[in-house]
């Protein structure tokens, strides 16, 4: 491989890293730092991993968005290397490895997914690395390489559970493609048995937390899965790439597809596997098969690159079209517009807008706790009905000297109630967006509760959070500790 490849991917590490700190931090960045100062072997989300680089960058960086979001950016700078090697696995020489690295560092994808901190750049890269040894296994036909394939499912498993679901995908497409001998030898199992020492930590946690993550994956598979959201899925897996290599993309399933080697082969049965899978189980997740354009994308310019080079023409038209989608792309799925022009692309990307607020919402519960009788707060606790407001109050609320937040939500209701013996409880719950009738919710286990404010943000942003309220609950149906195990949500 050329030094090119190298060169695209450092050059979007620069972008992502030169727009780290341009609006704020996500929610779901707010529960990664909240979840990385409450350490353990799993979550209820995901495995370790997320959790334990927001520590590192705590540990590092202190609270800083740039320094927690470094990961991410890292994790696309390898996934556009991994592209152009993958290019070459499949027999691509240096200009569709080049051509493979700009396709991927400018998707719409990738740019959505790695410029915010999480598991999913990491789980990307994890699908991309995969393919890339089993890419490898078919070229060379070496078994062996199943081991260090292992390695990476293991560490992307450590991450993620969804490169498991890829991983099986490829295996059930080696058995449909006449493949078998390929998984039915000692190396694939020593690989399989690499992977799976990766996974024992989490499967020992969710063990001793009634399996959570199973739990969880049910509720969001009802809210985000069903045919009725293959509407979504369908055209939404168009907007992963630009459309400017729609037909590259689906030349190199076709030429995967086509291809006599097994190997190759089960990797567009993946594919196609998935794509039923997920569009019916989590269909309005459209980012979680990403991870197979990172291959596909190679394939296709592998396959393409001779009749894109008879004529330059042809790969000036490309060229020309993929710089107007990408441009057209990049103020909705990355911060490049002025943080008071947010709520024109929210309509668009509603992860950017989910980026802005958190101070304001941090200020707003900070008076109305100052306000609270000495006496009153000693006895109280702050509620919330979200890990994004949880972790808002946890991190940004620390500097101003608010107490621990506490909530229901996925992993934060395992950490606790807080003080079990509280007599006041100060819920903070967002606007119509997030929930509806939630007064109502809290009638439920208060007899007394007040509207104390409203939540809004100064960028206008009708996001989330935008008109919630804060409530003053008092007057307790049960004792607080033995309301907590009622609380309890997974979405």
């Amino acid at each position: 491989m050329g030094r090119w490849p190298i060169v695209v991917g450092a050059g979007l590490f620069v972008v992502l890293m030169a727009l780290s700190g341009r609006y704020g931090f996500h929610r779901d960045e707010l529960y990664y730092l909240d979840a990385g100062r409450h350490l353990q072997a799993g979550y209820v989300a995901q495995p370790v991993l997320a959790p334990l680089l927001a520590r590192l960058s705590l540990a590092l960086f202190g609270l800083w968005l740039p320094g927690l979001r470094l990961w991410a950016a890292l994790a696309a700078w390898a996934t556009v290397v991994v592209a152009a090697l993958i290019a070459r696995e499949l027999g691509g020489e240096r200009r569709p490895q080049l051509f493979s690295a700009i396709a991927v560092a400018a998707a719409p994808g990738l740019l959505s997914v790695d410029h915010q901190a999480g598991p999913t750049p990491q789980d990307v890269l994890a699908w991309a690395a995969f393919a890339w040894m089993v890419a490898r296994v078919g070229r060379t036909g070496d078994q062996r390489w199943w081991v260090p394939a292992g390695l990476v499912l293991g560490i992307g498993l450590a991450n993620k559970h969804m490169v498991g679901f890829f991983a099986l995908a490829v295996v059930a497409g080696l058995l449909l493609s006449g493949g078998a001998r390929a998984v039915l030898n000692r190396w694939f199992l020593l690989g399989a048995l690499v992977a799976g020492v990766f996974t024992v930590p989490d499967l020992w946690w969710q063990a001793g937390h009634d399996w959570a993550a199973i739990a969880m994956t049910r509720d969001l598979n009802a809210e985000n899965g069903g045919l009725s959201k293959l509407g979504t899925w369908a055209p939404g897996q168009l907007e992963m790439v630009s459309l400017a290599v729609l037909a590259v993309w689906a030349a190199g399933l076709l030429s995967l597809w086509r291809s006599r080697r097994p190997v190759w082969k089960a990797l567009a049965w993946a594919y196609l596997l998935l794509f039923v899978v997920f569009g019916v189980t989590t269909g309005a997740k459209v980012y979680y098969l990403f991870g197979a354009y990172v291959y596909l994308l190679p394939a296709g310019f592998v396959t393409l690159d001779s009749w894109l080079a008879a004529r330059p023409r042809r790969l000036w038209v490309m060229g020309a079209a993929f710089c107007a989608t990408t441009a057209f792309s990049a103020p909705v799925v990355l911060p490049v517009v002025p943080i008071g022009d947010v709520a024109w692309s929210y309509q668009f990307n509603q992860a950017l807008g989910e980026e802005v607020g958190w101070p304001s919402l941090v200020h707003t519960v900070e008076v109305v706790w100052r306000s609270l009788p000495a006496a009153e707060r000693a006895h109280a606790v702050i509620f919330t009905n979200n890990y994004g407001e949880a972790g808002a109050i946890n991190e940004l609320g620390r500097a101003a000297g608010l107490p621990p937040a506490v909530s229901g939500h996925d992993d934060e209701w395992w950490w606790g109630p807080g003080n079990p013996a509280a007599t006041t409880v100060l819920a903070i719950a967002p606007g119509p967006l997030g929930v509806t009738s939630y007064r109502a919710y809290l009638k439920k286990y208060f007899r007394s509760v007040r509207q104390v404010a409203t939540l809004t943000n100064p960028e206008g942003v009708h996001n989330q959070e935008w008109g919630g309220h804060l409530y003053l609950c008092t007057r307790l149906r049960r004792p607080w500790g033995l309301l907590w195990p009622q609380l309890r949500h997974y979405d």
